[in-house]
């Protein structure tokens, strides 16, 4: 089964491949698909904006979408920049904007007082049915980035109970406990429950 994955984001691609590997499907991304718009992201919850990237992708394909919104919010800018932590910076964002301007309202903020939360919510979106789950992942904000792996506000994101920013730990560590891959995983399980399930004559023989 092809799955369109709502993105064109190779490094967030590599991670839904990794927590999908159990599925019998091929996801492909949009930047197969050069040809497609961006859709507007305009909602005010990420589970609206999911929805909307994934009924785009599932209307212009006529494939099976999925997709996901993360926002990271953080305690002491009253949950900013939640929706917003794509753009954070503004229309011009990147990944090293965002995180020298999250870094900056935090000027001054004690350690204690840097705490906050990945939250995702993803979705799966086809032409019968659509399946929603969330994940989300608490922990603080570092006083600098750490650590060259992941994307995004990785580098200054530690998780609670770990030594390690997002951006410092093995990519398999981080794709069995972050907010994207509860979240995921939680998908992946409705999935296996509604779209591929599993019947008793098709689940392998018992030995003993």
């Amino acid at each position: 089964m092809k799955l369109v994955v709502a993105t064109r984001n190779r490094h967030k691609l590599k991670e839904i491949q990794a927590l999908f590997g159990n599925l019998p499907v091929q996801l492909i991304d949009l930047a197969d698909f050069p040809d497609l718009g961006p859709v507007e992201e305009n909602g005010s919850t990420l589970q609206e904006n999911a929805l909307l990237k994934a009924r785009a992708a599932q209307r212009a394909l006529g494939l099976p979408a999925i997709a996901d919104d993360t926002g990271l919010e953080v305690d002491a800018l009253d949950g900013a920049p939640g929706i917003r932590s794509a753009r954070f910076s503004g229309p011009r964002a990147t990944y090293s904007r965002n995180v020298d301007l999250l870094l900056e309202k935090l000027a001054g903020v004690p350690e204690g007082q840097r705490t906050g939360r990945f939250r995702t919510c993803a979705v799966y979106v086809d032409d019968r049915q659509e399946l929603i789950a969330e994940g989300a992942m608490a922990g603080r904000i570092t006083f600098e980035p750490r650590g060259d792996n992941g994307f995004g506000y990785d580098p200054v994101f530690l998780p609670d109970g770990q030594e390690q920013t997002f951006a410092e730990m093995p990519a398999e560590l981080k794709d069995r406990i972050s907010h994207r891959a509860r979240a995921f995983g939680a998908l992946r399980d409705a999935l296996e429950r509604n779209i591929f399930p599993i019947t008793k004559e098709e689940a392998p023989a018992q030995t003993h």
